[in-house]
């Protein structure tokens, strides 16, 4: 009778992944070399690099705290229960990154600033993609509810020629520091206080909205616990998100800070900078600095956006 090969079932030939000296009695000081040397077929180099990163700080974060069996076990519950957390309108893993001051450092790395073109912020959490595109002059706020506010600025490139037909999504909280989409109805979100409008021929826009109110951050979830353990706040000072694209420009995610609101030299997610902070004006009846009309008095926030071309392929 001949004797069945043991091992490489099928007659399979023995992987890469699988060639090399045997892996184990691993302790404290090896552990980390081995799990570094079984990356080395990743799949491209720059997964191998991020995941060989990953191991050694991640790695060297638990030789450092040291960690209890329970705390561990603790960390990946929160982890869980952040995951479990998400849905179509909220995402606590954007809200963790920022409040860890993760967004933030993405940002700063991918966006180096030139003073000629507008400041980048955090996107937050609260941002829906494909928001109703409105007439310019719309007014955005469907409850009517808050002190009336009217937004007005221009797009431009570096060089200072108008952008025409450049899209500007905004979005905001209302006069209760509330998104729409933490109101909903039979489960659903009641748009409001979010749009998209086009530059028109001089790459102006406006609009009309209530002004904002600072707020806390989502904390009835796993973050909100977080912060409540590194004795923080959990607020925001009072902002207008933007987006705003057009062909040939890098798309740029900013917000507006408004100047006297509490909070603005604290915030959560370490969003502010001077550059985006913007006093609100008085504009009586009549109108406004860019020829817009105002039926009533109302506060005015103005600002021109330069974009950034996009860069070149190396």
């Amino acid at each position: 009778m001949t004797k069945r090969a043991v091992g490489n079932r099928g007659g399979a030939t023995k992987s890469n992944r699988d060639r090399g000296p045997v892996m184990r009695n691993f302790n404290e000081n090896t552990i980390t070399d081995a799990v570094i040397e079984r990356l080395a077929f990743a799949t491209s180099p720059r997964a191998r690099e991020i995941s060989q990163a990953l191991v050694r700080h991640l790695h060297a974060f638990i030789r450092e705290v040291r960690p209890t069996q329970d705390e561990w076990m603790a960390g990946i519950e929160f982890l869980t229960r952040t995951g479990h957390m998400c849905t179509d309108t909220r995402q606590e893993f954007i809200l963790l990154s920022d409040t860890l001051g993760v967004s933030m450092l993405v940002d700063a790395i991918n966006h180096a600033h030139a003073e000629t073109t507008t400041e980048t912020t955090v996107l937050g959490p609260f941002y829906l993609s494909g928001p109703p595109e409105m007439p310019l002059g719309t007014d955005i706020s469907t409850q009517g509810k808050g002190d009336p506010m009217i937004v007005e600025g221009t797009v431009r490139d570096s060089t200072g020629a108008p952008i025409a037909g450049a899209w500007v999504d905004t979005w905001q909280a209302d006069a209760d520091g509330v998104y729409d989409v933490q109101r909903t109805t039979n489960g659903a979100p009641e748009l409001d206080l979010r749009a998209r409008f086009r530059t028109d021929a001089e790459g102006q826009f406006w609009f009309r909205s209530i002004a904002p109110c600072y707020y806390p951050v989502p904390d009835d979830g796993p973050v909100g616990e977080m912060l409540k353990a590194q004795g923080r706040h959990a607020n925001r000072p009072a902002h207008v998100h933007f987006m705003i694209g057009a062909p040939g420009f890098e798309t740029l995610v900013t917000h507006l800070f408004i100047a006297d609101s509490p909070y603005i030299d604290s915030d959560v997610v370490f969003g502010v900078k001077d550059s985006l902070v913007r006093s609100l004006e008085t504009q009586p009846a009549g109108l406004t600095p860019a020829g817009h009309p105002v039926d009533a008095p109302s506060s005015l926030l103005r600002y021109d956006f330069v974009l950034a071309g996009k860069r070149q392929e190396a």
